[in-house]
């Protein structure tokens, strides 16, 4: 694959993509959904999520991604503190990061082939220039003979693979997946899953949340376990 168009310059220290310190998120007269999470990423590093359904780790990946703020505590990315970055800042930031929500947020006027280039095409790149790439990843993730689809006639297997595809398609520093396996049989887990360790081995840090004990058990990646708001970290 050619290489991805130029990131976003932003500060970052060495040591750290991510840093969580007593980290809370909650609503009013509400639970909190979690309770002083403490966590750091270092770069290149690999880790599976994993936790009962509403233990919250959706709202943390919310968090990593800019898409929420916290209640308490402070989230850093990149060296950048959250609740300082600008209006401006943040989608310069989020360049760096590639997302997998459940909820795919896929354009359905979009071919897949367009879809999956979003990224690229949003920081200046040519459609000469990374179509080659897009139509190897499409074909990575099982989609090839699809590409001048649109989303609405996928299947919700097909969504999450084309979602991933968009997601790593300009190689981000950071990575955060939630359920990214959750709809697709265990050979094409295992083909995501290589997908995603090949991007950690290029640098990129991985964050993966999932149901899927025995993948993350294959994986050999780090174990985060969050339960009722609470964040703890096993072993590989």
């Amino acid at each position: 694959m050619s290489s991805p168009p130029r990131r976003a310059t932003v500060s970052e220290p060495a040591s750290e993509t991510v840093r969580l310190t007593g980290v809370g998120f909650g609503y009013a007269d509400s639970p909190e959904v979690l309770r002083d999470v403490n966590l750091s990423l270092k770069p290149g590093s690999f880790h599976f999520l994993t936790g009962p359904s509403g233990a919250g780790k959706s709202t943390l990946l919310r968090l990593l991604t800019l898409s929420a703020r916290a209640t308490a505590g402070e989230v850093r990315v990149f060296g950048r503190d959250a609740a300082g970055l600008s209006r401006g800042e943040i989608p310069l930031v989020r360049r760096r990061i590639g997302a997998v929500f459940q909820d795919f947020r896929l354009l359905d006027h979009l071919s897949l082939f367009e879809n999956a280039a979003l990224p690229l095409r949003l920081a200046g790149g040519r459609a000469r220039d990374y179509a080659p790439d897009v139509e190897e990843m499409l074909r990575w993730v099982g989609l090839g003979e699809r590409m001048d689809a649109r989303p609405p006639s996928l299947s919700g297997g097909e969504k999450q693979r084309l979602a991933i595809a968009r997601a790593v398609m300009a190689k981000p520093d950071l990575i955060v997946a939630d359920e990214p396996t959750g709809s697709v049989d265990r050979a094409m887990a295992d083909r995501l899953l290589k997908l995603f360790q090949a991007l950690n081995r290029l640098g990129a840090t991985v964050l993966i949340a999932s149901h899927d004990e025995a993948l993350a058990d294959r994986s050999g990646a780090r174990r985060l376990h969050l339960e009722h708001g609470r964040l703890t970290e096993g072993g590989r």
